[in-house]
């Protein structure tokens, strides 16, 4: 478990890291937990490349896929109640945002 990642949620802070190879991205951290044996985070990112091309919205990343991870001094508001917001059912929960 990252422990980072736990309390970016429950701190409601911003994270930037790098994913597989590419640039630096900033998101939003909403869950993270394991779901199939993979830890994963689901994330709004704000900033940054993506490989779909779409640089803000919703994105799943593989943990173990994220390198370079920082929390940011710079928080946002919590859980965003829109229509996109899709969390995930997952096989285990170590952080939700509120």
């Amino acid at each position: 478990m990252n422990h980072d990642l736990v309390r970016a949620i429950l701190d409601r802070r911003l994270i930037e890291f790098t994913y597989k190879a590419g640039r630096l991205r900033r998101a939003e951290p909403h869950d993270y937990g394991l779901k199939n044996r993979v830890e994963c985070l689901l994330a709004y990112q704000i900033s940054g490349e993506s490989e779909s091309g779409a640089p803000h919205g919703w994105k799943q990343f593989d943990v173990g896929e994220m390198r370079q991870l920082r929390v940011l001094d710079r928080g946002f508001a919590g859980t965003r109640a829109d229509s996109g917001q899709r969390h995930r059912a997952w096989d285990t929960l170590f952080a939700r945002v509120s």
